[in-house]
């Protein structure tokens, strides 16, 4: 089973967050995907043994056993439904404190999974989840579908249920994520593959950049873009007229997505951004963040011909040595993307804090 995740923090307010984590031991947390299984299991205790737990406890695919509390009840005719408030612990996850209900009543065979209130729907290819389905992702199915049997062994009953996840206010929790640029409609996604939120996780924004290209692909979009930020992504889409779709937040994780793209190639990739960090992958850096690489002012000075060994920062540099250096990085960048994405038609585009082009490669 293809194990990915569908949905991921507001990009300006976790890059933000990225850039300020704090120290020391971070508290984990748990996914939706965690908190829609445990919602689902006390549901059917309640349909099925006529009683809600006070907590439940769930397994998740690492053996780990945490406890929930329950935040929400409610019974009818034929139905129980049970919701946990998500704990996304020290992570800067805007479904943090978001209430995941599960609803449990008798499918016409089998399990069903639905989407309800404020979880999105699947509208376009190249996601896990096939159009037309609820973004529920694969491993939180496979941990409720393992719920619903060891139930129904307890109970003796028949595992024909249908769970509808809901999301009260889902909907507008999405529009600060990914989803509706994946055509995921109407909500958030019920994600996670071990069940635990890792604070400060780059392995979430690299899986997102790939569902990106996934869509992409299965689209038909035959030019993208990966830009470092807000500004440099609305110069790039309008320079070239790009649709949502082609825009990939790269954010500082050149190398995550050339390397997935390198996999799975599209016929023309633009990358976008700053001074600073376009100059940093000019030097053959991959992941630009500024605790993970650094601008070396030595070697570019060599390069330019020109004393910037007193540059605190790429766009004190700039100040110094003017167009030339942004002529520079942008070549030198594509010629690091290059190597990694080879026949494949690169341009880089550096823009200015206002979002003018300083900079652009041949």
């Amino acid at each position: 089973m293809r194990r990915i995740a569908i949905l991921f923090p507001d990009p300006l307010a976790y890059r933000k967050t990225m850039s300020r984590k704090p120290s020391g031991e971070l508290r984990r947390g748990w996914t939706t995907g965690a908190c829609a299984t445990a919602a689902t299991k006390a549901a059917l205790m309640r349909h099925w043994d006529g009683k809600f737990p006070s907590e439940v406890t769930i397994i998740l695919p690492r053996g780990e056993t945490p406890t929930f509390p329950l935040a929400h009840q409610a019974t009818g005719e034929d139905w129980a439904e049970a919701g946990i408030t998500k704990d996304a612990g020290d992570d800067p996850d805007v479904t943090h404190g978001a209430l995941i209900i599960a609803r449990v009543e008798a499918s016409n065979g089998g399990i069903e999974f639905t989407a309800g209130e404020g979880v999105g729907t699947i509208t376009k290819p190249g996601l896990p989840i096939v159009p037309g389905e609820a973004a529920i992702n694969p491993v939180p199915r496979e941990m409720m579908t393992q719920v619903v049997e060891e139930c129904a062994a307890t109970y003796g009953k028949k595992t024909d249920i249908r769970i509808t996840v809901s999301v009260p206010g889902g909907e507008e929790i999405a529009k600060k994520t990914w989803n509706p640029r994946l055509g995921i409609k109407g909500g958030i996604s019920i994600l996670g593959t071990t069940g635990i939120v890792r604070p400060f996780s780059c392995a979430a924004w690299i899986a997102s950049i790939h569902r990106g290209i996934d869509v992409a692909r299965a689209e038909g979009l035959g030019h993208v873009a990966g830009c470092t930020g807000a500004t440099s992504e609305r110069t790039v889409q309008n320079l070239y007229g790009l649709p949502d779709g082609a825009m990939l937040d790269m954010g500082d994780f050149a190398g995550g997505m050339m390397k997935y793209l390198a996999r799975h190639p599209i016929p023309r990739v633009t990358i976008g951004g700053g001074i600073g960090k376009i100059t940093k992958l000019a030097q053959g850096a991959t992941d630009l963040h500024s605790s993970r690489s650094q601008v070396d002012f030595q070697s570019l000075s060599v390069a330019l011909n020109k004393d910037l060994t007193n540059a605190n920062t790429a766009l004190e540099a700039y100040e110094l040595a003017g167009p030339p250096l942004a002529e520079w990085s942008a070549e030198r960048a594509k010629q690091t993307a290059r190597a990694i994405l080879s026949g494949t038609e690169i341009d880089v585009v550096i823009t200015d804090r206002a979002g003018q082009i300083i900079g652009r490669s041949k």
